[in-house]
């Protein structure tokens, strides 16, 4: 999918939101659980949320750590999941948060794996060890490597805000760069803003206008909406693009809008009120 496809979306729906299927079965209704494995249940909840949520969103993410931990099973249930947005909502752009983040040779596999096996649209990738980790992703045509440069969660300023040590000494102090924007200048020096896009997190809301600044095309895969507390209408104001340039992410919040037989229902309702675009 093209930049322009998600903003057609965007401005179609008049939404930016990305739904996040972070599927906890111990947090499933019972309604869900009854009469079914857990396997069985995870997938039931997913259809009816992206069935109920779809009309109110752009992106869905599933996170894999919530599928790998059940095991051959889960991956099963994760390509399901998959499939079953693909043949019912095939507009919708579907994200991989996996993070994955390692040397040249296993990068590719990863790719392959999570672009041609699954037929994800973008995956999460951690750049720590380097660009090698990333290049391999940008050579899917209409796929996206999505960085890691500024996240949500409360110890992401360990590192990720650290003045970059490898910036030349000078006496000018702009030469020195917080982490985060040293990666994102890295990566965006080899990539393109139709294979490469940066998550940065809701809770950092006061950095996005000066993250926008220095990388005006790219989209931003934004979580921390809703239960980590971020503002979907601060991020908007201080990151949105000329394209809306954003996809706002909100799991918890929605998945467990309601424990009841209603939960489908409530999903809908609080995904319709989340990351509404008004540009």
């Amino acid at each position: 999918m093209t930049t322009d496809g998600i903003f057609r979306q965007i401005r179609s729906k008049r939404t930016m939101l990305c739904v996040g299927l972070d599927t906890d079965y111990a947090k499933l209704p019972e309604c869900v659980k009854s009469g079914r494995s857990v396997t069985e249940a995870v997938l039931e909840f997913n259809k009816r949320i992206i069935d109920a949520t779809a009309p109110h969103c752009v992106a869905f993410k599933p996170n894999l750590a919530f599928y790998e931990y059940l095991g051959a099973a889960g991956w099963e249930v994760l390509g399901e999941t998959v499939e079953y947005i693909r043949s019912n909502h095939p507009e919708e752009f579907i994200i991989a948060d996996a993070k994955r983040g390692d040397i040249g040779n296993t990068a590719k596999m990863y790719a392959r794996t999570l672009f041609e096996t699954f037929d994800f649209d973008a995956v999460t990738l951690s750049p720590y060890m380097g660009s090698e980790t990333v290049t391999p992703f940008l050579e899917y045509p209409g796929r996206y490597a999505i960085v890691v440069a500024l996240s949500s969660n409360p110890s992401s300023s360990d590192f990720q805000g650290l003045v970059n040590g490898a910036v030349p000494r000078s006496a000018d102090s702009s030469a020195y760069k917080p982490l985060y924007r040293a990666v994102m200048e890295k990566m965006m020096s080899i990539s393109t803003p139709d294979n490469m896009m940066f998550v940065v997190g809701a809770t950092k809301a006061d950095k996005l206008k000066e993250i926008r600044a220095f990388c005006p095309d790219n989209f931003f895969l934004v979580p921390g909406v809703g239960a980590q507390g971020g503002s979907a209408e601060e991020v908007i104001a201080n990151g949105a693009s000329a394209k809306g340039g954003l996809l706002i992410n909100s799991s918890r919040a929605i998945l467990y809008a309601s424990s009841g037989e209603d939960y489908a229902h409530a999903a809908a309702a609080m995904a319709s009120l989340t990351a509404i675009f008004k540009g």
